[in-house]
């Protein structure tokens, strides 16, 4: 089972965005064609903690993804991966730096 949710739509993504002012999220982009999304999806997918996580597919939902790297003043990276707190991304990686040890560490301390 996922430990995930997925954004689908622009309001979701605006939701969560809002939601990241209470308690910060993760956010993970991913490009279901890519063998290196696969591999950063396999390190976000096993990745626990107690911060909700949200996954975009990017070529199925780019308008969110767009949405996402204008609202976050990041440019577009897949895989990508983020933590928003307060409606700002406080972390970001993309394809090999997005590792389990990582997410681990930098949500830790939040």
């Amino acid at each position: 089972m996922a430990n995930y949710q997925e954004i689908t739509s622009v309001d979701e993504w605006k939701k969560v965005l809002e939601q990241s002012s209470e308690k910060p999220v993760v956010v993970f982009k991913h490009s279901t064609t890519c063998p290196v999304s696969a591999h950063a999806y396999g390190e976000f997918n096993s990745f626990e903690s107690p911060l909700a996580r949200y996954l975009v597919k990017v070529i199925q939902h780019r308008p969110v993804s767009n949405e996402i790297a204008s609202d976050l003043g990041i440019q577009h990276e897949s895989p990508q991966a983020f933590v928003i707190a307060n409606g700002k991304a406080v972390w970001n990686a993309s394809h090999w730096k997005i590792t389990k040890k990582e997410l681990e560490d930098v949500t830790s301390s939040l």
